[in-house]
């Protein structure tokens, strides 16, 4: 069993900044996992944001690339998100995900951005609300 808890939402000017960080606990380690966050926004689909294996091998949605830095710290159990030039399409519920894998497991890394519909396990979510 997994429990992810995101923090760090608020509300944030259109092209400023903000960092997510989600405390993951588990009966395995952290490193047996793929993580990510997918978000959702009223009167849209869920979308995948970004997601990383245990050796750091990212993927991002097309929207967010080169804005939206996915890392994790192992030592940690932690998970983080710094978003940058925020857009007011960034608005939404965000959600930390988590999904058994093994290092190098790139397909898995894809697909949780791709399919975040298929979530293991995700937290309670942060919302992030950016002001035109």
């Amino acid at each position: 069993r997994v429990q992810l808890v995101e923090s760090g939402g608020g509300e944030v000017q259109a092209g400023g900044s903000i960092k997510l960080s989600c405390t993951f606990s588990g009966e395995k380690a952290i490193s047996r996992y793929c993580l990510g966050w997918y978000r959702e926004a009223p009167g849209k689909e869920r979308e995948g944001v970004a997601a990383l294996d245990s050796d750091g091998s990212s993927d991002y949605d097309p929207s967010v690339k080169g804005r939206f830095t996915v890392s994790r710290d192992n030592a940690k159990n932690a998970l983080y998100l710094e978003m940058n030039s925020l857009k007011f399409e960034d608005t939404g519920m965000y959600f930390c995900t988590a999904e058994s894998c093994n290092p190098g497991d790139y397909d898995v890394v894809h697909d949780m951005v791709v399919n975040p519909n298929v979530a293991q396990y995700w937290g309670q979510g942060t919302q992030v609300t950016v002001a035109s």
